[in-house]
């Protein structure tokens, strides 16, 4: 009970409050995460927008190339959509472009659509999934394909 009796003398220290005050900065402090060097051929810079369809209404203003690739980036790096943003912008910045990188929510609403997505889906169906980045680009193995396709049949 000694305890008790110096509890109102004792020096009370405030429970710490996290609270996000500002989410403006705090949604851009999460975008900056991480900074990559990345060499890009100038066939995607001429198909990170798509040509114009001819039909009613607002064409997209990314093409799908330009939402597989952040996904394909965040898949890789296994990152949030907000700081796979960030890293697509930095890239355009250490690239010296004038190209426009899609928001995080376009992300999130495009990229189930797209083939890189389904292909996904169905490998995990499966088993594990094994997503391999080459020089002829981005394949998606189901589970064991991929080692047999490396090391061959076993017998």
């Amino acid at each position: 009970m000694s305890y008790k009796a110096n509890e109102a003398r004792r020096h009370k220290i405030p429970r710490a409050r996290y609270r996000v005050t500002n989410w403006p900065e705090y949604d851009r402090a999460l975008q900056q995460r991480g900074s990559l060097t990345v060499w890009v051929t100038p066939e995607v810079l001429a198909a990170w927008h798509p040509p114009k369809t001819g039909r009613r209404g607002r064409s997209r203003t990314y093409s799908d190339l330009a939402i597989e690739t952040g996904h394909l980036l965040r898949l890789a790096f296994s990152r949030p959509w907000r700081q796979t943003e960030g890293l697509l912008r930095s890239l355009a910045t250490l690239l010296g472009l004038d190209v426009g990188v899609p928001d995080h929510t376009t992300f999130s609403r495009r990229s189930p659509g797209l083939s890189l997505a389904r292909s996904l889906a169905e490998a995990q169906r499966s088993g594990p999934v094994y997503v391999v980045i080459d020089a002829t680009g981005l394949k998606v193995y189901g589970a064991g394909e991929w080692l047999t396709e490396k090391h061959g049949e076993r017998s």
